[in-house]
């Protein structure tokens, strides 16, 4: 076949899940993947790092296993295994994606796309062939995107000495001391993960707190944190040099009033992503581009050229997988005829996976300020919770911001063990619109860490009961 109610350029979390959905509905559907499936997310980046981090944290673990009446002598840490399993575990998942294109039969058209005038796309395969296809309903753009260097103070990505989170996920060895440009998520996830393999690391962000898109008080826990495992980080902070070799980096940093020179084996930028939006042919199409380079789209996903649409970290808006997967989904029930829920951009949820996790969803308190909201807050440490003492990991806290005349949840905030998944709960009552009096309402399980949500409920109230 080469011609298909739906047909959609990339295979990520965006793409293969509107895939999918698209075909539950009823129609002919095929991706243009030229990589595995699963896009970054699965072959590069949420699924690969998370393993490395389960391995980190499990190394972590071990070295309290005495507190627990477990001795254990002779541990030795090897990055090389660790990176292994991880590579196996995406695999894993590329394979789960391929199964359910299968289970689906949506198509998956293995090659690179490039767009063309009247909805095709024409796919240069492995040996060079080119096929145009066609999407007689719409075409989908879902390219996502990529990471980026910083060419500008010196650091163009060499593969070798200089590197992204792409190569980290293939590394042999955890290199011996290791400089990390940027504090975003992947910066601070991957500082986690080499200081726990034994790596000297030095966390480089040029804004004044790490994770700077946090409410500020879980970006101070997490430094604290990582200052307490010896993590150098350096805030505030402005590369004036950077001299690369084939062995290693030396970085000129000034934090702080101070000027800082590291000697570093290797130097990885997480200084962000860009859209992939080149050379797929969105010119010769006619779709427009925003200001910032992401493909401009209107609330239904529709491009500037009608039955062309994008999704996805392509389309802007917060690069995550998981709103590209939400996407992707309300983008099928809309070329299906269903009635859709407009993705509501204001209750993504964020999400760091590093030790101790951070998760939030909506405004952090500088927003509340900046927008000139009347709120309360309220805050409960998990060294007070009774099953984080038994799991011994009490660092971090959860906090809520509410609205101080209908108790609406402004903002909630979760710096500690489990964050990631203690944070649903109150995307979920956002979404909902519930009060903070009716979380109260909801008996939580005791021991539970989220019992922690139900007291900092209470805090906002002015009436904590364990802390």
């Amino acid at each position: 076949m080469t011609s298909f109610d739906v047909l959609i350029l990339g295979g990520g979390p965006a793409g293969y899940v509107c895939a999918i959905r698209c075909a539950q509905l009823g129609m002919q559907v095929a991706v243009v993947e030229r990589e595995g499936l699963g896009g970054t997310c699965v072959l590069w980046g949420c699924i690969p790092a998370k393993s490395l981090l389960e391995s980190a944290g499990l190394a972590t673990k071990l070295g309290k296993a005495a507190e627990h009446g477990i001795t254990i002598e002779g541990v030795t840490l090897d990055f090389g295994p660790a990176m292994k399993r991880s590579r196996s575990v995406s695999a894993q998942n590329a394979k789960g994606v391929e199964f359910l294109f299968k289970k689906h039969k949506v198509q998956w058209i293995r090659g690179t796309g490039v767009l063309e005038k009247g909805k095709k796309v024409t796919v240069t395969d492995a040996e060079g062939k080119k096929t145009t296809y066609e999407g007689r309903k719409a075409v989908v753009v879902a390219t996502g995107s990529r990471v980026r260097g910083l060419p500008q103070v010196g650091l163009e990505l060499d593969k070798t000495v200089v590197i992204s989170s792409d190569e980290a996920l293939v590394a042999e060895s955890a290199p011996k001391r290791l400089a990390v440009v940027g504090a975003g998520a992947v910066g601070c996830e991957f500082a986690d993960v080499f200081n726990a393999f034994g790596s000297e690391v030095h966390l480089v962000e040029v804004a004044p707190t790490i994770l700077p898109l946090e409410d500020a008080d879980c970006s101070a826990e997490l430094a604290r944190a990582f200052k307490k495992r010896k993590i150098n980080v350096l805030t505030g902070s402005k590369i004036t040099g950077a001299k690369v070799t084939a062995k290693g980096a030396t970085l000129t940093v000034e934090s702080g009033g101070a000027a800082h020179t590291l000697e570093v084996d290797r130097v990885l930028v997480a200084a962000g992503r860009a859209p992939n939006v080149e050379g797929i042919g969105l010119e010769a199409v006619g779709i427009a581009k925003s200001a910032r380079g992401f493909v401009q789209v209107n609330a239904k996903f529709e491009t500037s050229v009608p039955g062309y649409y994008a999704i996805g970290d392509v389309a802007g808006n917060q690069m995550l997988a998981h709103k590209g997967s939400r996407e992707g989904h309300v983008l099928a029930d809309l070329l299906g005829g269903q009635h859709a829920h407009p993705v509501n951009y204001q209750n993504i949820p964020s999400a760091t996976y590093c030790h101790p996790e951070v998760a939030s969803v909506g405004l952090t308190e500088a927003a509340c300020k900046e927008q000139k909201l009347e709120y309360a807050v309220g805050k409960f440490p998990f060294s007070a919770n009774g099953r984080a003492r038994t799991s011994g990991e009490t660092d971090g806290f959860v906090k809520i911001i509410r609205g101080k005349k209908h108790g609406e949840i402004l903002g909630a905030h979760i710096v500690g063990a489990h964050a990631t998944e203690l944070i649903h709960e109150l995307v979920v009552a956002r979404e909902n619109e519930y009060t903070v009096e009716e979380i109260d309402l909801a008996v939580h399980a005791h021991p539970t860490l989220s019992e922690a949500i139900g007291e900092a409920v209470l805090d906002s109230l002015g009436k904590m009961l364990h802390a």
